[in-house]
């Protein structure tokens, strides 16, 4: 086995998986996973610069993560940045800070390229079962962007569009720097209108409505399979390949954008850091799935983190 290291730095967190590759019999175990909320994207939307105070945040967690990697001794480390970096003017700066506390250059990769490592995490160890049906689409809700690829074995067609919690809750929810507390009607239709127009462009592309399995990633839909199964505290085992109903998570949604902060922040499967954008980010996941008429999502905790690593060794 090889031991590896990858970071994936996106626009509301960062995370870092630890494991034992093993490419001959496809198995990859995990020796360290975590995940930090920086919101490295904070205000990026807006001006088009990475925050001071973000990067900082970010700095600072890719120490402790440098201190980890140190401690399991991992032979190649592979990190890599998504859409927060991928749009900021001043991304030299995130560049040569995690350069200097992690030794290795952040890899500010393509949608495209994210979208493969997605597929790859997310669908390595779905091959060969009998209740999932082919063509997969797999969707990474993120921070910034959000990630569509359909494929069965390999990807056969992949878009990434600008719509992400935090892009979304920044761009529509938010009135003198602060979030709506709950949003206006007004704000979430025009949210909705937004995401649809994501959705038409990524369709030009991805044949969305092909896909006969949808696999859903990342924070905003493990969170509201947290909800869905009304867990009382966050717990991967359980989330890991949980099945969602459409009109489940359109009851989630709704709820979300009605709620006030701390109405949401008292949900116990709830990171702090998720509060003020998992609204946006299950309106992302209703809007696919009434898209693409998907009865419901098989969510999956094995992601970019896992496509990354299985790169990398």
């Amino acid at each position: 086995m090889t031991r590896v290291a990858a970071v994936d730095c996106g626009t509301n967190s960062i995370r870092l998986l630890v494991a034992d590759a093993d490419p001959e019999t496809g198995e990859l175990v995990d020796l360290d996973r975590r995940m930090t909320i920086v919101r490295l994207g904070q205000g990026v939307d807006r001006t088009g610069r990475l925050a001071p105070e973000a990067l900082e945040r970010t700095f600072a967690a890719c120490r402790e993560y440098a201190a980890i990697i140190k401690e399991h001794g991992a032979q190649r480390v592979r990190f890599v940045a998504t859409s927060a970096s991928r749009d900021a003017e001043n991304r030299d700066e995130f560049v040569r800070g995690v350069l200097d506390i992690l030794g290795v250059e952040p890899e500010v990769i393509s949608g495209d390229q994210e979208a493969e490592f997605s597929f790859t995490g997310a669908t390595r160890e779905l091959t060969g079962r009998d209740d999932l049906h082919r063509p997969f689409l797999v969707v990474d809700i993120g921070g910034g962007s959000t990630e569509f690829v359909v494929g069965d074995d390999q990807v056969r067609a992949a878009r990434s569009v600008d719509v992400g919690c935090v892009r979304m809750t920044e761009r529509h929810l938010v009135r003198d720097r602060v979030v709506s507390d709950p949003p206006s009607e007004e704000q979430v239709e025009a949210m909705r209108a937004d995401i649809e127009a994501a959705l038409d462009l990524a369709e030009q592309t991805v044949p969305l409505r092909e896909a006969r399995t949808l696999v859903g990633l990342a924070g905003s839909v493990t969170t509201v399979s947290a909800i869905a199964q009304n867990l009382p505290e966050y717990d991967s085992v359980a989330i890991h390949h949980s099945r969602v109903s459409r009109d489940r998570v359109r009851e989630i949604s709704d709820w979300l954008l009605r709620s006030t902060h701390a109405e949401r922040a008292a949900v116990p499967s709830m990171h702090p850091g998720r509060v003020d954008v998992i609204g946006a980010g299950a309106l992302v996941l209703l809007a696919i799935m009434e898209r693409t008429g998907a009865a419901e999502v098989v969510v999956s905790e094995h992601d970019i983190l896992d496509g990354i690593a299985w790169s990398v060794a």
